[in-house]
């Protein structure tokens, strides 16, 4: 399996730092950028940032983490990947959600009441057959269309990556995607994520790459600020927050042992609490490149 790393750009990365990273995780050889769906906040929207930063690098990929499926039409979002697909081959990694992780972002996906994971379903098989097919024309219960096809599309069919750690998304990944990026999940939670996803491709006729696996990461340094505390135990209140943001590169290296065991070999790694970019972006090269294969 191929182990790779790349950096997480969270909600207080501003639009006037993001040069300045873009070009530094490009010369310091980082395999990927990923930018996180987080409306109500300074952050670039991921679609802006992705094109933004494959338009300043030869070599860094893009990827959304994650970025929100329904409540926008799977016709257009097919027409920005195989547009960025076509500007950067290679390079663009999609990686889509149900909803917002942010609660009072919600309101603005806005779907049928009751119906966001079918909305989801549907969106996930409307977006793949008009990135893979010329002419395409689909009925369903929220989207029709007719000969619709976007250009160019992708010489390789772009594989997309759902996120998701209840076992109706597990399914939904087996089914009908390519990949998985979870988060806020134990390495146990995790190997029992990957065998269940598994197991619904394979119930599907389908099957998911062993090195499709991955998961969002945090390292802080030192303690953890009380406010990022509060908002995990909000999410996980079963779990201590330190079982998902390490306080220190040891401790996150602990942490990588375990999902590698796990079966994961795919990371998105982000920094909480205050830090300087340039010198996070040189401790993660330090600390984490020599871990690639």
């Amino acid at each position: 399996m191929k182990i790779r790393f790349g950096v997480g750009l969270g909600a207080e990365t501003s639009p006037d730092e993001l040069p300045a990273i873009v070009d530094h995780l490009e010369s310091a050889g980082v395999d990927s950028v990923w930018f996180s769906e987080l409306v109500y906040s300074k952050a670039v929207e991921p679609f802006i940032g992705m094109a933004h930063a494959l338009s300043r690098t030869v070599n860094l990929k893009v990827g959304t983490s994650v970025a929100v499926l329904p409540g926008r039409h799977p016709v257009l979002v097919a027409k920005q990947l195989a547009s960025l697909a076509a500007l950067a081959p290679k390079r663009v990694l999609p990686v889509f959600g149900l909803r917002p992780a942010i609660p009072g972002e919600r309101e603005i996906f806005v779907v049928p009441d009751g119906a966001r994971a079918a909305v989801f379903d549907e969106s996930l098989r409307l977006l793949r057959s008009v990135l893979e097919q010329d002419d395409v024309s689909f009925t369903g219960d929220y989207y029709t269309v007719s000969s619709v096809g976007v250009a160019p599309r992708p010489v390789k069919a772009l594989d997309i990556w759902l996120g998701g750690s209840a076992p109706a998304g597990f399914r939904r990944i087996g089914q009908l995607g390519d990949g998985w990026l979870g988060s806020f999940l134990t390495p146990g939670e995790a190997r029992d994520g990957c065998e269940q996803i598994q197991r619904a491709a394979e119930e599907a006729g389908r099957e998911i790459d062993a090195d499709h696996y991955g998961i969002n990461l945090a390292v802080s340094d030192g303690a953890l600020p009380v406010e990022v505390a509060a908002a995990i135990r909000r999410r996980r209140p079963d779990v201590d927050p330190s079982e998902f943001i390490a306080d220190s590169w040891s401790g996150l290296h602990r942490q990588l042992d375990a999902y590698l065991e796990a079966g994961l070999s795919k990371f998105v790694i982000r920094p909480v609490g205050r830090y300087n970019p340039s010198e996070f972006i040189d401790r993660f090269v330090t600390e984490l490149l020599p871990r690639q294969n």
